[in-house]
């Protein structure tokens, strides 16, 4: 008898992209993807499914979903290994930020929790956190 305990398996991630988001697929799925990687959904070595299964289960063209890759790739998220797929970069980061992806993991937590209370789309509230980045933006330049 073993005194191991092990965590149960995290179920994978679901992606999902709506094409009639006025987003491309390739900007939502990088999104999800890289938000995934940020709150730690997908951690440091975690293999993203290959380009062709994931287009086929998305209902997409291997093009956009390996353009959302390739985009990862540029901003260092993952790693591009050819016949051995693409896999998630460990964070360079310490626990500085690790603790402000948390917090911002939270924020997140809690403005779903209000778009739900306030019975609005996904749709309504990903287009308010975009509206208010944008006001943002001028400051912070």
């Amino acid at each position: 008898m073993s005194t191991k305990t092990s965590r149960p398996p995290q179920p994978a991630p679901t992606l999902q992209v709506d094409l009639s988001s006025p987003t491309p697929p390739y900007e939502q799925l990088r999104e999800q993807i890289a938000g995934l990687i940020a709150t730690g959904g997908l951690q440091a070595g975690e293999r993203l499914p290959p380009v062709r299964q994931l287009a086929a289960d998305l209902g997409l063209a291997s093009g956009t979903v390996a353009r959302s890759y390739q985009e990862l790739e540029q901003e260092g998220l993952v790693e591009g290994r050819g016949r051995h797929g693409t896999i998630v970069q460990a964070a360079g980061a310490g626990a500085q930020d690790r603790s402000r992806h948390q917090a911002l993991s939270v924020a997140a937590d809690n403005l779903a929790s209000t778009a739900r209370e306030l019975g609005l789309s996904d749709e309504a509230a990903l287009a308010a956190v975009r509206s208010a980045l944008a006001r943002l933006r001028p400051r912070q330049a």
